[in-house]
């Protein structure tokens, strides 16, 4: 019982260290981003419900290649709109969501990718690609 224990708790702590930085407030994000003059990557998804958000993440969010190059380059905010009672988000942060929808993707598309710099204006759009990380980066970072 103890090895399983031990086995967990190494799994969690592991995971923990090498899991990106999604920053869980917006204006936390965005000091981030001033302080460390990178740029803001703001993701609207839908990750209980909306296909090609769930294949975005696994196929590049998720990738050893995009978690070490963005811990570097970018800061990281996710806006997420759950469906599912059982991952609802807490109000502060639905309301936090919201209007960062109103105010950046009105139109509610999803996956929804934008790079913002620190003054919050729009660098470039993207949203889910069929590509390599390695791509997806570079298409991030033409923006710039």
């Amino acid at each position: 019982m103890v090895k399983y224990i031990l086995i967990g708790f190494t799994f969690f702590f592991v995971t923990g260290i090498i899991a990106q930085d999604w920053k869980t407030d917006y204006n936390e994000a965005l000091a981030s981003a001033k302080a460390e003059s990178k740029p803001l990557i703001l993701v609207f998804t839908g990750s209980d419900w909306c296909a090609p958000c769930i294949r975005l993440d696994k196929s590049i969010f998720t990738s050893e290649e995009f978690k070490e190059y963005s811990s570097k380059n970018y800061v990281l905010y996710r806006a997420d709109f759950p469906r599912k009672k059982t991952n609802q988000l807490p109000t502060e942060l639905i309301n936090q969501n919201k209007k960062l929808a109103e105010r950046y993707n009105p139109r509610g598309r999803y996956p929804l990718v934008l790079v913002l710099d620190d003054k919050e204006q729009v660098l470039g759009k993207t949203g889910y690609k069929r590509v390599s990380p390695k791509a997806y980066i570079n298409k991030l970072n033409s923006f710039l």
